[in-house]
């Protein structure tokens, strides 16, 4: 329709391809280099989750961190990266769902919100490694620290505290478990080959492959330490299988990570694993007691896990609630001392015997407790247990906890205070904004939902 109303026939679009060919237009060049002129400060927006986790860590004492820095004033070497910047990496990784060293280390240079927490200092994995698995002391004292402030301010109570233990895939293999007498073998093996590869590097100092053979002889010298570990830990091993009245001689021990059980896990299969506990209290979902376990079973981590809290916390919660995996009488005798146990009476073989009636043979403790859960008040203040204890677990799990990239006990447990420490400073986030000084409340801050 031209401008006095009258329809127009379209033209019909050439077909021709020489009219593609002819005609001149500017396509994309992406290899083409380019520099921008900005500053860091300027690539996150005001409320991103990177710079919460800043304002948390430059928050927080971190004496024991700066503790392991050699290098000092006035003396010789290069500086050390500030544990700030360590720290902010692996809690926004943690948070972000990334859990291996290089990633973290390649995301520095890929990803706007790592390269701010950077700000400019150049990290390699190397360092990252090693800062999350040398400093499990500190952060300990990091997340009691954490905990303390979030109960002076009102937001953790201790009335009830939800514990639950999570079996997570450890770094090995089920192939790398053998039994008593081909570790020995292994071991054997593993120091021949040792005084091989010494001798070998002994003999000629200047040869061309010299760093080629320490290379050998070192990863030679961790195969050996690695199974001598194995044969070390096949007793409590052997242990365990005659409790489950099995033969003590089909003990396994992992010549990869010798810490690692083979375990059951919640689809049903067997799988080497460890098996964190986590204590979340029941009304701010703030976790409050940290653990790893290296047995399948949450029997006998109830009572353990209590005296960590009464530490951390300086007081007992008022009420401690627990699946059927922890109740033994042994361990609500024990845990009645200090706080009300709340976990199912397992139903008796008898159909018409009324498991909530104490036996004869019960303990004070464990008779109240029998009698506790029969009543409507604790089966009510119970179904907070999965309300809480599930909703921390799932939450670590979409964080990545999803199997272990590290090897050995202590080192597990450094990755498991990392997602403590995450989520806490989430709900801190959720819960007491202003302690974080953001200044406009939780919903300044993109993505902080729990």
């Amino acid at each position: 329709r031209n401008a006095f109303g009258i329809i127009l026939a379209s033209r019909p679009r050439s077909r021709n391809p020489a009219m593609k060919a002819d005609a001149r237009v500017i396509l994309p060049n992406r290899t083409q280099m380019e520099f921008r002129a900005s500053d860091l400060e300027s690539l996150l927006p005001e409320g991103h989750r990177a710079r919460l986790v800043w304002s948390y860590v430059v928050g927080q004492d971190l004496g024991r961190f700066y503790e392991r820095i050699r290098v000092r004033e006035g003396g010789v070497g290069r500086a050390a990266i500030a544990p700030e910047i360590l720290l902010s990496l692996w809690l926004y990784a943690t948070l972000d769902g990334v859990g291996s060293a290089r990633e973290v280390a390649r995301l520095t240079d890929a990803h706007d919100a790592y390269r701010w927490l950077c700000g400019g200092v150049q990290v390699n994995y190397h360092t990252l490694s090693d800062f999350r698995k040398d400093h499990g002391e500190a952060l300990d004292e990091l997340l009691s620290a954490n905990v303390a402030t979030l109960i002076a301010a009102g937001v953790v109570k201790l009335r009830q505290v939800a514990h639950d233990g999570m079996r997570v895939r450890a770094s090995a293999g089920a192939g790398s478990f053998r039994r008593e007498d081909k570790l020995a073998g292994y071991l054997e093996a593993a120091r021949e080959r040792v005084a091989q590869l010494k001798a070998e590097l002994e003999a000629d100092p200047g040869k061309a492959d010299r760093a080629r053979q320490a290379a050998r002889l070192r990863a030679a010298r961790e195969r050996e330490a690695r199974v001598a570990e194995a044969l070390a830990r096949l007793p409590e091993l052997e242990a365990i299988k005659r409790r489950q009245g099995k033969a003590a001689d089909q003990a396994r021990a992992s010549t990869t990570d010798a810490q690692a059980t083979v375990m059951k896990m919640g689809d049903g299969g067997f799988r080497p694993a460890y098996n964190p506990q986590l204590a979340s209290d029941v009304d701010s979902l703030v976790i409050v007691g940290v653990e790893v376990a290296t047995a399948g079973s949450d029997q006998g981590q109830m009572v353990p896990m209590i005296e960590q809290v009464r530490e951390r916390c300086g007081q007992a919660p008022e009420a401690w609630l627990v699946d059927g995996g922890f109740v033994g009488h042994q361990q609500v005798e024990q845990a009645s001392a200090h706080t009300t146990v709340y976990g199912p009476v397992p139903a008796a073989k008898d159909k018409t015997v009324d498991p909530h009636q104490p036996k004869p043979d019960d303990s004070p403790a464990v008779a109240a407790w029998r009698a506790r859960m029969g009543t409507d008040e604790a089966k009510a203040i119970y179904k907070n247990r999965a309300a809480t204890a599930e909703c921390v677990n799932a939450q670590s799990r979409n964080r990545g906890l999803q199997q272990f990239r590290v090897r050995g006990l202590a080192k597990v447990k450094c990755v498991v205070l990392f997602f403590a420490l995450a989520h806490n400073l989430m709900r801190m986030a959720s819960l007491a904004p202003e302690m974080l000084a953001l200044g406009k409340g939780a919903s300044a801050v993109s993505g902080i939902g729990a």
